[in-house]
């Protein structure tokens, strides 16, 4: 039997399936950002696994003894993260490794060439090009992660502190986000002192709905991240890339959002991440 795993900076999913691809159960847990540690990466992995099992009524010496594991996990882009996990004993029969990014983009073009762009609580884009694969961003929420849940939320809690201290334009958005904080900046500090990427992300969701209805902050917020999905989409087309997919849960809602070029090069994905990782544990995948 075959083992997917997707896991990103919000969740970790898996899949079971037979030899015939028949789904025998699935599973969900928290983080698996290898950037997170890899200690977190390791329990979602187990506890996703441990839940697909499970549901599939399969002991979990069954995992142990006879699941084959693609892992695609966030931060597996990292040479390092990636040899860190490869060396834990996780207990599969045996396991393949690859960034999230190679999972979905496998997935989404049902293993043939193709590219992603993955707009989650993190981002990057992947073309996987007569077998070989070439990243675009990627490197984290601190260096990179354009248009990225994560970085929404910041530049949104950002003019929230901004329209605050009188610098830049109040709006519904900037008021919302300062109620959450009792109206304090202060205590806006001392959550921003340990808040991490998935902490950021949840503003997202209040970006997309209020730009939406005309806030004008929103609105640029959303804007100046949709040209950063252009940008990333034109230089996935210039690597060959004839077909693009959009993945991750702001993948629909960005689309409003982009130039109708960027719109020309997008197809439906035809499968998710798990369906990559389960192709990557059945098979090699790109260098």
């Amino acid at each position: 039997m075959w083992l997917g795993i997707d896991g990103g900076g919000t969740r970790c999913r898996a899949r079971l399936v037979d030899r015939n691809g028949a789904i025998l159960g699935e599973g969900a847990a928290g983080a698996a950002n290898l950037t997170l540690g890899v200690d977190v990466a390791v329990a979602a992995i187990r506890a996703a696994a441990r839940i697909a099992f499970d549901q599939a009524g399969l002991s979990h010496s069954d995992l142990m003894a006879r699941a084959r594991a693609g892992l695609g996990l966030a931060g597996a882009n990292l040479p390092s993260l990636a040899e860190a996990i490869r060396k834990i004993p996780l207990g599969f029969a045996s396991v393949v490794v690859a960034s999230d990014a190679v999972a979905a983009c496998l997935g989404a073009h049902g293993g043939r060439d193709g590219a992603v762009l993955i707009l989650g609580t993190g981002s990057q884009g992947l073309a996987i090009l007569n077998g070989h694969a070439t990243t675009i961003g990627g490197w984290g929420f601190a260096l990179s992660d354009d248009a990225s849940g994560a970085t929404l939320g910041r530049s949104a809690v950002r003019s929230a502190i901004a329209a605050c201290d009188g610098l830049g334009p109040r709006s519904a958005l900037t008021e919302r986000i300062m109620d959450g904080f009792g109206r304090d900046p202060a205590a806006a500090a001392i959550w921003a002192a340990t808040a991490g990427p998935r902490d950021y992300g949840a503003f997202a969701p209040l970006v997309f709905e209020l730009g939406a209805t005309g806030d004008e902050v929103a609105a640029t917020i959303l804007r100046d991240a949709a040209a950063r999905v252009d940008a990333m989409l034109r230089r996935l087309a210039a690597l060959g890339a004839a077909r693009i997919a959009l993945m991750g849960g702001l993948a629909r809602p960005y689309g409003p959002w982009l130039e109708s070029g960027s719109r020309r090069l997008l197809v439906e994905p035809v499968g998710d991440a798990l369906d990559g990782a389960v192709l990557m544990a059945r098979a090699e995948v790109p260098s």
